[in-house]
């Protein structure tokens, strides 16, 4: 029996930006631009590369579907299962260990109902993911949200306040691709 689910497919804004990051390889290294392809499919479906979008990044790329899911499950930044609307990710290395990092789990965990490694919180808002460094020690701990850190979250205060903020984002953030106005100095990169 045939599947009647659509073959997923990219906008036409994503479209235009993936052929323009391609042609900074020559042809037959178009598998370089793998990584950015895969952040692009990662916003563009809902924040996860199912392996339908995996698919439809080999056949965009010309290379085979098994390259697209090695390079997905090897690196963290890539969600393989659904996610919720924000994925926070808690840095858990030794200096946000030692401002309470765990703590800062454990509290997450409670007040969200999602656990990290788990399904998103019942409300399919939060996503709780472990990460190693975030680079940013002397703010510790430190939990990043898209492109967005929330430092020294050692009070339920600064917990309490990142929460609000990502609770009353009505609309999802502007994908890069879709912004106007960029810098030259980005939009030629």
């Amino acid at each position: 029996m045939e599947s009647t689910a659509t073959k997923p497919q990219f906008s036409e804004a994503a479209q235009a930006e993936i052929a323009r990051i391609c042609k900074q390889y020559p042809e037959e290294r178009r598998k370089s631009a793998m990584l950015p392809v895969l952040h692009i499919a990662q916003a563009e479906f809902g924040g996860w590369v199912s392996p339908e979008v995996q698919d439809l990044v080999a056949e965009v790329l010309g290379v085979k579907p098994i390259e697209v899911y090695e390079v997905s499950s090897f690196y963290t930044m890539f969600n393989l299962k659904p996610v919720g609307k924000h994925v926070l990710e808690i840095c858990r290395t030794g200096p946000c260990m030692l401002r309470g990092s765990d703590e800062l789990t454990a509290h997450l965990e409670r007040i969200t109902g999602a656990k990290v490694g788990g399904p998103a919180s019942d409300d399919g808002l939060f996503t709780l993911k472990e990460v190693e460094c975030l680079a940013a020690c002397g703010f510790a701990p430190i939990v990043q949200v898209r492109e967005k850190y929330y430092e020294q979250l050692d009070t339920p205060e600064a917990v309490d306040a990142m929460l609000t903020e990502l609770r009353n984002q009505v609309h999802r953030p502007a994908l890069p691709w879709e912004e106007t106005g960029l810098p030259n100095a980005v939009a030629n990169n």
